[in-house]
């Protein structure tokens, strides 16, 4: 299973800084994260996007300038299969961008996409009647509900004005349990405190939190 991350701040900040962090927590990562990555970042108002099927951590993590948002995600392919870069996420498209983590068993649903976390997006977005937020929502409860088992769905997904983060697992909760630290006008959301931090609080298990962009 993968790991994630979001960042929104009112002032601009290096992305090799928070970059380097993640790939820190990646590296660190009990299971292996190094099935390719990438992520998104907002340029002049406008998204920027970027994969690469090597790990973050031996990657060039500096060549990417500042943002005020991001949105990063670390590959751990499923059974190790469908190791291509085209399988990495985020998947966009030009309203949203998607990064998920987890493992869910048994779906009963029709969609299209190269991997399950494409046809989750992809199944999310028949729900969106303007209301994204409300989507997701109802697009994860009857992808459960329409499941055998749900080892763990966690969902970050971005537009132009908000981060939705949605967290559900029903086991490994160390593993799973996603974490935020807000502070000094800065959101920061990812899949493990970095290291040698404070202030982190986990985010609740089975809940829809929704962040206004800075």
């Amino acid at each position: 299973m993968c790991r994630l991350l979001y960042v929104n701040s009112k002032e601009e900040f290096s992305i090799a800084e928070y970059l380097k962090k993640f790939a820190g927590v990646a590296k660190q990562s009990r299971e292996y994260q190094g099935h390719g990555w990438g992520f998104a970042f907002s340029q002049y108002d406008k998204w920027n996007y970027y994969k690469n099927i090597k790990p973050i951590w031996e990657d060039d993590l500096t060549q990417f300038g500042k943002s005020k948002r991001i949105i990063a995600h670390a590959r751990s392919a499923f059974k190790d299969e469908g190791i291509v870069v085209e399988n990495n996420m985020p998947f966009y498209d030009g309203n949203y961008i998607f990064i998920f983590n987890g493992e869910l068993q048994g779906v009963k649903i029709k969609e299209e996409g190269r991997i399950g976390a494409e046809k989750i997006f992809n199944y999310i977005q028949r729900f969106d009647k303007g209301n994204i937020k409300a989507a997701l929502q109802k697009g994860t409860g009857i992808i459960s509900t329409k499941s055998a088992y749900v080892k763990a769905m966690n969902i970050l997904l971005t537009d132009k004005s908000a981060a939705y983060v949605y967290s559900q697992f029903n086991e490994d909760e160390d593993y799973f349990t996603i974490h935020r630290k807000i502070k000094n006008e800065t959101i920061i959301v990812c899949s493990d405190p970095f290291a040698g931090e404070i202030d982190w609080e986990p985010v609740q298990n089975n809940s829809l939190t929704e962040y206004k962009c800075l």
